[in-house]
């Protein structure tokens, strides 16, 4: 606890909808510790980036945090003032996006952008320009100090990841948020982007909450993982907990249906069969029970609690409870 950068405790978050009360995310924890890559991992609206973006308040406007806690540096991000949020957005805690062609001005130069983020930095607008040359060179684009000079869509789709990569690094932040930096590349990029983090990581020491559902970046990045599934956490541990010793059965699936554990040639790829549950109606007992492969009876009408494995490890489901009885 006291080497955790960040401290999430039992948050909830609901969006208000034309259906009634979306629960998006329920009763999460969530840690990171200072200098570590944590990967949070699940399926397509498990409430993965909602939860990311609690984490600076960047919610919609129907948006509601029931409870909860976000410790951060030692100030819960949810009581702070706007005027301590702006202070810490954009410089205690970054974010690079998906699509950098959405998060980067079309209308204004890489270069003026660059120079513009470092508006809390006290140099002149030339020390900061030679800071932005410098930090396009480190992240491998040639021709540094004529290329501030052009614009976004005169850059490449891994070239734009790069540049929001490095804006986000400027300010030198204690932690990145990266929510699914990658989707949009092609298998080369993805790992050139890949490496890229992991080098400029240990260059500025930062901690990286990093969003996917790419098993094979989160296995190749992070050191730890969190696993949700329709806005709760199902398991959390160590890359090698998850990925070698996963034990909640959505988790073992979740490995089982990446293409690389793939040995023989298929048409059919593993798909874990059914859908996640509706978020507005939620039903009784365990979360995963209509899609689990080991559901028993107590499963349809208890939730089952946070289990411990063992020091890095913990799963919530009933069959680490009960050794799968009722």
């Amino acid at each position: 606890m006291n080497n955790n950068l960040l401290n999430i405790r039992n948050l909830s978050i609901d969006f208000f909808t034309s259906r009634g009360r979306l629960k998006a995310v329920r009763n999460v924890d969530l840690s990171v510790p200072s200098g570590k890559i944590v990967g949070l991992v699940g399926e397509s609206g498990c409430g993965k980036s909602t939860l990311a973006f609690s984490i600076v308040q960047l919610l919609s406007q129907n948006a509601n945090v029931r409870s909860g806690v976000i410790n951060f540096e030692g100030r819960d991000i949810l009581k702070v003032s706007r005027a301590e949020l702006r202070a810490i957005r954009g410089n205690r805690i970054s974010i690079v996006f998906q699509d950098p062609l959405t998060s980067l001005n079309p209308i204004l130069s890489i270069g003026t952008q660059m120079i513009d983020i470092q508006h809390r930095v006290n140099l002149s607008k030339a020390d900061k320009r030679k800071r932005a040359v410098k930090m396009l060179t480190q992240i491998g684009i040639p021709d540094a100090e004529q290329r501030l000079s052009n614009y976004a869509h005169q850059f490449s789709g891994g070239m734009l990841q790069r540049i929001s990569i490095a804006m986000a690094l400027m300010v030198e932040p204690s932690l990145l948020i990266a929510d699914e930096p990658t989707t949009a590349l092609d298998a080369t990029l993805e790992a050139q982007i890949i490496d890229l983090l992991r080098e400029l990581q240990l260059k500025f020491n930062c901690s990286i909450l990093y969003v996917s559902h790419h098993l094979g970046v989160i296995a190749e990045l992070c050191d730890n993982v969190v696993v949700m599934y329709a806005g709760t956490v199902v398991e959390e541990g160590t890359v090698r907990d998850i990925f070698h010793r996963a034990s909640h059965p959505y988790t073992k699936a979740l490995v089982e249906c990446d293409p690389a554990r793939i040995e023989k040639k298929t048409r059919n790829l593993p798909t874990i069969p059914g859908e996640i549950p509706d978020l507005v109606q939620l039903p009784s007992g365990c979360i995963f029970k209509n899609r689990c492969p080991s559901v028993f009876e107590r499963c349809y009408n208890h939730a089952p609690s946070s289990h411990q494995l063992s020091e890095t490890h913990f799963i919530k489901c009933f069959l680490l409870e009960s050794g799968g009885r009722a």
